[in-house]
């Protein structure tokens, strides 16, 4: 088991965000080692969000996870980058990903190729990071003798936050951390991992770090089925959405959760297995919870970070008490 691990937590993205002060001054003061800002269409801003975040705390790291590559210039993404990184060193923890396609088509962002889309933004604001003069010409990115005025000290960790073998390969291959997201089980990341190896060996990068931070859902209560209950429903709906199978074809249950889902939500969450809830997600007495976030870090996680299912100042007073403790 892995001695060197992280445990951050997430400032959903429905909260609103003049609650993101004190939750994050609260997390910091309870002893998570991060927190984490997303960014979903259409809610509060992250790069602003990040900024105030690491504004109104002293040391804990801020991760951004994870802005769509298609809807900022990279050229101005590596200049807000550069700037957060410069006030805050070391603190800023920049993602990258291909954005939900309904959303980026919504807002007419949606590249013609989401792969090389993002190897593209991702190669590039590297390369500005890193202090080069750039030029390129590409499907998404067009740059003419570009240079940061005011780059940082060194590149920071940019992790893609993906899930297919094809992007999850992208992400070894061009960059330097990966973010898995919510429904990610041991055996998951086990195997994204194998993906994400194959895309460094073809890079001849075999031997880099490579970190790797999970999102889980997270409910944890002394009485297990309490626990249980408030999960449930979270896993239902991803159940019953049909979008999961990247992350359920690794545990051999994509067939079955598909006949489930054909018996609708309601059919999902009265029927659901307490068994896939376990493997999807954190949840039951503390000392399950612990077990479970051990697998995480034992199938090759270097940071899991908690989603709560429940408000943010109820789900963060009960990790706080019973489950940090654990890990002292």
């Amino acid at each position: 088991m892995p001695s060197d691990f992280d445990i951050g937590m997430m400032f959903r993205c429905h909260n609103p965000p003049e609650q993101l002060i004190t939750f994050v001054q609260q997390v910091e003061t309870a002893g998570f080692d991060e927190v984490w800002i997303v960014e979903d269409c259409f809610y509060a801003g992250a790069v602003a969000s990040v900024a105030t975040a690491l504004s109104h705390t002293e040391s804990i790291p801020v991760g951004l996870g994870i802005m769509p590559a298609v809807v900022r210039n990279a050229a101005f993404s590596a200049m807000e980058m550069a700037a957060l990184l410069r006030l805050f060193p070391g603190r800023f923890l920049p993602g990258f990903g291909h954005g939900v396609t309904d959303w980026m088509k919504q807002i007419g962002a949606f590249p013609k190729s989401q792969l090389t889309a993002l190897e593209e933004v991702t190669t590039i604001v590297r390369q500005l990071l890193a202090g080069e003069t750039v030029t390129f010409s590409g499907q998404t990115v067009s740059l003419d003798d570009v240079k940061l005025d005011f780059p940082p000290a060194e590149v920071p960790v940019i992790s893609l936050g993906v899930r297919g073998p094809k992007s999850l390969q992208l992400a070894g291959r061009v960059t330097d951390g990966t973010l898995l997201s919510e429904y990610s089980s041991a055996v998951y990341i086990a195997w994204a991992i194998e993906q994400i190896k194959q895309g460094q060996q073809a890079a001849g990068k075999a031997d880099e770090p490579h970190r790797v931070t999970v999102y889980t859902f997270c409910a944890v209560d002394e009485n297990r089925e309490a626990a249980y209950v408030r999960m449930r429903p979270r896993v239902a709906e991803g159940i019953a959405s049909g979008q999961l199978k990247s992350y359920l074809d690794p545990l051999g249950l994509t067939e079955a959760a598909n006949e489930l889902a054909a018996g609708g939500l309601e059919h999902v969450q009265r029927e659901l297995p307490d068994e896939w809830v376990a493997k999807l997600a954190v949840v039951g007495t503390p000392e399950e919870c612990k077990a479970s976030i051990e697998a995480l870090v034992y199938a090759g996680a270097d940071s899991v970070v908690l989603v709560p299912v429940e408000p943010n100042d109820r789900a963060l007073h009960k990790y706080m008490r019973l489950l940090l403790p654990l890990f002292d």
